[in-house]
């Protein structure tokens, strides 16, 4: 097991020949925050080369489950401590799906204002998709945030005949909503 600042990126498949599937997931501490807890999303989003989302049916989490080709899919049940994970068949991915954006976000109403700022821990791990056993998982995330509701954990990326890891680390105070006009994710 690697552990990775942000930034850092490692070559998957190539340090790890034989590699095709992965369960990317997200590890938190919500400590007492119940109603944080409760509302954390895990979504990946399948973006072309110019990092923007494929199409709305390219978003991959609890309400949608697959994406079309069926090469990314959420887990039933988070294995090895994560709270959620989604799975990658790395060879199934489409060829015109260059990344593989993790996203953790807060979806609740307003009644209940939550920030990802409150959570002790936050990590992002990948995880061999077979054996689960840990790949590599980011620094703690948490000690940066503050009022931010959702963040790019990292992505997995294709980088000439192999797929890479690279932790990203980055918060968005304006939310999902942020996240969707940087990716061009349809709302």
């Amino acid at each position: 097991m690697a552990r990775m600042n942000r930034g850092a990126n490692v070559a998957l498949t190539r340090e790890i020949p034989g590699l095709t599937r992965v369960a990317v997931g997200a590890s938190w501490n919500a400590g007492s925050e119940r109603v944080l807890d409760e509302n954390l999303v895990l979504a990946l989003l399948l973006c072309g080369p110019d990092s923007r989302v494929l199409s709305g049916e390219h978003v991959v989490f609890f309400n949608q489950l697959t994406s079309p080709d069926e090469a990314v899919a959420v887990r039933d049940r988070a294995l090895g401590g994560d709270q959620e994970q989604v799975e990658v068949d790395l060879q199934r991915v489409p060829a015109d799906v260059s990344r593989l954006v993790a996203v953790l976000y807060v979806n609740e109403g307003t009644t209940q204002r939550r920030t990802l700022g409150q959570l002790r821990s936050v990590s992002v791990v990948v995880r061999d998709g077979y054996n689960h056993r840990e790949l590599v998982r980011s620094e703690d995330l948490a000690p940066v945030l503050q009022a931010e509701t959702a963040l790019v954990l990292g992505e997995v990326y294709r980088h000439g005949g192999d797929w890479k890891f690279k932790v990203v680390g980055e918060g968005y105070r304006t939310g999902i909503a942020g996240i969707a006009a940087d990716y061009g994710l349809p709302l």
